[in-house]
């Protein structure tokens, strides 16, 4: 009986791990990222000619 409970409660152990790693997973992929105000490709002007 020991070894029969022992297994059980590892059994449930590792569910509710399994179900925290999934919700922390999923929680992660739902925050949206800070996005930087910086352009990815800038161009130079040329100066103005009067």
């Amino acid at each position: 009986m020991p070894r029969l409970l022992t297994a059980a409660l590892t059994v449930v152990a590792a569910a509710a791990l399994a179900v925290g790693a999934a919700l922390g997973v999923v929680a992660l992929l739902d925050t949206t990222p800070e996005q930087p105000n910086t352009p990815l490709v800038t161009y130079e002007t040329a100066p103005r000619e009067r």
